[in-house]
C-alpha cells in the first residue's frame, strides 16, 4: 500500500492505480506510449508537409524564371524567412508569457545560426543543379551526419542496428541517385549540385543536435531557440547580402516581379510552419527522431 501512495500521493485517491496494481500501471504506460507515439506522427507529418510545399516553392523561385529572368541571390530568401520567424517567435513568446532573455549563452545560438543559414543557402543553390525530387530524396541521407554529429557534440552512443539502418538508408538512397536523372530545370553541373546538397545535410546535421544540445542543457523553451537563433541568422544573411553588394539587386527583383514576392512571402510562411514542427519535434523527441522522419 505505501508504494502505491508514492504513486497516487494520498490514500484516499480512487485512481485505478491503487487497486490494480501493475496492471494499472501498466495501462497508464500503455496510453502514454500512444499518446507519445501520436505527436511524433502529428509533429512528422507537419514536417513532411510544409517542406513539400516549401520544396515546390524553392524550386519555382530558384529555377524557374520570372519574365525571363532568374533570381539568383538565394541568401535573400534565407533573410525574408528568419524576419517572419522572428515576428512569430516573439509572438508566440509574448501570448504565453514567456521570458524573452536568452536560456543559453549567445555563441550557442550564434552557431546555430551560422549554420542553418548556409544549410539554407547550400538548399536553394542546389536546386539551380539538381531536381526537387533528388534534393527530397538527398535529404534522407541525414541520419548518418545527425549520428555522427551526436557523437561529437553531445558525446552520444550508437548501436549497431542504428548503424545498420542508418547505412542501408543511405545505400538505396545512393543507388537510385545514381540510376536515375538528377538534373534540375536550369543549366549547371549536377554533381556541384551534389556537393552543395553533401554541404547542406553536414550542417543541417550539426543544427538539428546542437538545438537537442540547447533543450536539454538549457532547458529552452521552442520559441526562446526559434526567436535568438533566427535573430542571429537575420544578422549573418543580412550581412552577407552587404558585404556580396546583392542587396539591391535582390531588392530590385522583388520590385520588378510582383509574383516573386508572393512566391517569397508564401516560403516565408512555409518555412515558419516547418520550424514550429522542427523545433516541437527535436526538443520532445531528440535529433534523430527528427532525422529518421526526414526518410
Amino acid at each position: 500500500w505505501y508504494p502505491r501512495l508514492l504513486k497516487t500521493g494520498h490514500p484516499s485517491d480512487t485512481s485505478p492505480s491503487l487497486f490494480l496494481g501493475p496492471m494499472a500501471d501498466s495501462i497508464i504506460d500503455d496510453r502514454s506510449g500512444l499518446v507519445s507515439a501520436a505527436w511524433c506522427m502529428f509533429y512528422g507529418a507537419g514536417i513532411i508537409g510544409m517542406l513539400v510545399i516549401y520544396g515546390l516553392l524553392q524550386e519555382r523561385i530558384m529555377s524557374i524564371p520570372y519574365g525571363g529572368e532568374l533570381f539568383t541571390d538565394s541568401v535573400f530568401l534565407v533573410f525574408c524567412n528568419r524576419i517572419v520567424a522572428i515576428v512569430f517567435a516573439v509572438s508566440m513568446a509574448a501570448g504565453k508569457g514567456e521570458e524573452l532573455v536568452n536560456k543559453a549563452p549567445l555563441w550557442k545560438y550564434l552557431a546555430i545560426s551560422f549554420s542553418s543559414v548556409y544549410a539554407s543557402a547550400c538548399q536553394y543553390e542546389a536546386l539551380r543543379y539538381v531536381s526537387f525530387p533528388v534534393q527530397m530524396l538527398g535529404k534522407s541521407f541525414k541520419m548518418m551526419p545527425v549520428m555522427v554529429w551526436g557523437m561529437i557534440v553531445a558525446g552520444k552512443r550508437y548501436g549497431m542496428v542504428d548503424w545498420m539502418i542508418a547505412l542501408a538508408v543511405t545505400g538505396g538512397v545512393t543507388e537510385f541517385l545514381m540510376t536515375g536523372p538528377i538534373s534540375s530545370h536550369g543549366s549547371g553541373n549536377s554533381t556541384h549540385g551534389l556537393l552543395l546538397l553533401a554541404a547542406f545535410l553536414l550542417l543541417d546535421g550539426f543544427t538539428s543536435t546542437f538545438q537537442e544540445k540547447l533543450f536539454k542543457e538549457h532547458t529552452t523553451s521552442k520559441y526562446n531557440q526559434m526567436m535568438y537563433i533566427n535573430m542571429g541568422s537575420a544578422v549573418i544573411s543580412s550581412s552577407t547580402l552587404l558585404l556580396s553588394g546583392k542587396v539591391g539587386s535582390a531588392l530590385g527583383f522583388a520590385a520588378a516581379h510582383p509574383a516573386f514576392v508572393t512566391d517569397a512571402g508564401m516560403l516565408s510562411a512555409a518555412a515558419v510552419g516547418g520550424q514550429w514542427f522542427i523545433y516541437s519535434q527535436v526538443k520532445e523527441f531528440g535529433a534523430l527522431v527528427f532525422a529518421a522522419t526526414m526518410n
